[in-house]
């Protein structure tokens, strides 16, 4: 084991949303210090000891934030390559480099998990009109045409349910470079919430059960009323993924289940949504093991003490935020945005349901 980041230290954090905050709060009951890097708004900044509030391309405002921490880290992949090569030519960054050109482009990543043996969605590289029907005849109807870089909560995304659809869908890219997949037929979709040291070290939390509304994780649920086997299964491939790209931190690992095993659907490297329920189910929740796989802390085991329904707060849904903290076994998380939108994550809540069993 590598000694741990000393008391003190700074940890600097790109991106200032709710994951940020999550993370400094985390980082801060380990003796750390944060320091967000945001373009726009930051709600992390609010429990943060400093925050520079600049562009990507401001490579004065990069240097100045690389030189004032110890280590770097992330809680969204969409940062420019640019800023990340100049950032980690100087300070750490975990996770590595690699992991963000996997998960940055659907395309990249579909083609490393296929080349680890996993299984995947049907899919092709889709970069001009005239790729769009070949890929129809080979993958067949439904599809979902994506963006290849920058979608997220079903953004960038248009459904083909018949050959006529497809131009109509590939117009609403507006020329981006894309990617068509074929549709699963899955029974449930799960995730996993898996951990990596500096040193190898791997912890895995149990597999948490994901409902999705217009495009948006609604809850997730733990435990996932699958077979101990594939529970098995999906904390094993995680692990796979994680050894692979030699990964140091939290990374989220969502699967469909279908009846011939686990689809890989994506992952994403760092702390993720469906996670959120081993604040209330575990000893150590996602936010610290994170915090603990970067700055050399031993992991924690990932062991769940009991069953959780995560759900989160989206737009109006916040209104209802002081009745549920009135039900019992009930944990209420805002992330202290002062503007309601549709479709915008305005916090969730842990509702624990029982001893884990």
């Amino acid at each position: 084991m590598t000694d741990p980041l000393p008391a003190g230290a700074a940890i600097g954090i790109l991106g200032g949303g709710q994951l940020g905050r999550m993370l400094s709060v985390a980082a801060s009951r380990l003796g750390y210090k944060t320091h967000i890097f945001e373009p726009g708004a930051a709600p992390a900044g609010d429990v943060a000891a400093k925050v520079t509030q600049a562009g990507y391309d401001d490579l004065d405002a990069l240097a100045n934030f690389a030189a004032a921490v110890d280590l770097i880290t992330f809680e969204f992949e969409n940062i420019p390559a640019a800023a990340l090569d100049m950032l980690s030519a100087t300070t750490p960054l975990f996770p590595s480099r690699r992991a963000l050109e996997v998960s940055q482009d659907r395309l990249t990543e579909k083609t490393f998990l296929a080349d680890l043996g996993l299984t995947t969605a049907p899919f092709a590289a889709i970069d001009s009109a005239a790729d769009l029907e070949p890929a129809l005849a080979r993958i067949g109807t439904p599809a979902i045409l994506k963006t290849r870089r920058f979608g997220y909560d079903g953004k960038g995304q248009a459904r083909i349910k018949a050959q006529g659809d497809a131009a109509g869908a590939l117009a609403t890219l507006n020329g981006a470079p894309a990617i068509l997949e074929g549709f699963i037929d899955f029974s449930s979709e799960i995730s996993v919430i898996a951990a990596r040291g500096q040193d190898g070290q791997v912890a895995c939390y149990d597999p948490g059960e994901n409902i999705h509304q217009d495009g948006i994780l609604a809850t997730t649920t733990v435990p996932a009323a699958i077979p101990a086997s594939l529970r098995t299964d999906a904390v094993l491939l995680a692990a796979r993924i994680l050894n692979a790209l030699d990964y140091v931190g939290v990374m989220g690992v969502e699967l469909f289940v279908t009846p011939t095993g686990l689809v890989v659907n994506e992952i994403a490297p760092r702390v993720h949504n469906s996670g959120h329920w081993t604040q209330a189910g575990c000893a150590v929740d996602q936010f610290e093991q994170h915090i603990r796989a970067i700055s050399g802390w031993p992991l924690g085991d990932g062991a769940r003490h009991a069953n959780v329904v995560m759900e989160n707060l989206i737009g109006d849904d916040v209104a209802r935020a002081a009745d549920a903290a009135a039900r019992p076994g009930t944990q209420i998380h805002l992330y202290g945005k002062s503007e309601i939108r549709p479709g915008r994550k305005m916090g969730h809540l842990n509702r624990v349901t029982g001893p884990a069993g």
